[in-house]
C-alpha cells in the first residue's frame, strides 16, 4: 500500500511509504508501523487518522507509473520487506491477492 502523512505538511508534501497494511474485516481500521488507523469520511485530503495522535493519514494501492501523489513528487520510502514485490509489481506483476483483479 501507499501511505503518506497528511498533517503538518503542505499538500502531497508529507513522508510517504510503500508497505505492508493490515486492515480489519471491515477496512475501517488500518495497522501501519505501530499505528492504528480508522477510516475517516469527512476529511479534505485524508481517508484514515491515527486513533493516538490524530494525525491524517492517505492510504491507497500503488500506481505503476508512480504517482501516487496528486500534486508533487512522490519519493517514498519502500520498506525492506515490500521491495521485491513493489518492483516486481512496477514491472507488471499484479499485487498479492490481487491476481485476478
Amino acid at each position: 500500500m501507499f501511505v503518506q502523512l497528511k498533517t503538518g505538511y503542505n499538500t502531497d508534501r508529507g513522508p510517504s511509504w510503500i508497505g505492508w497494511v493490515d486492515f480489519s474485516k471491515t477496512w475501517s481500521t488500518a495497522y501501519f508501523r505501530g499505528r492504528t488507523l480508522r477510516r475517516a469520511g469527512k476529511m479534505l485530503d485524508a481517508n484514515f487518522y491515527d486513533v493516538r495522535t490524530n494525525e491524517e493519514f492517505w492510504i491507497s494501492g500503488p500506481k505503476r507509473d508512480r504517482t501516487d501523489t496528486r500534486y508533487g513528487p512522490c519519493n517514498p520510502e519502500i520498506e525492506p520487506q515490500a521491495v521485491e514485490i513493489y518492483h516486481a509489481f512496477l514491472e507488471g506483476a499484479p499485487l498479492p491477492g490481487r491476481e485476478n483483479g
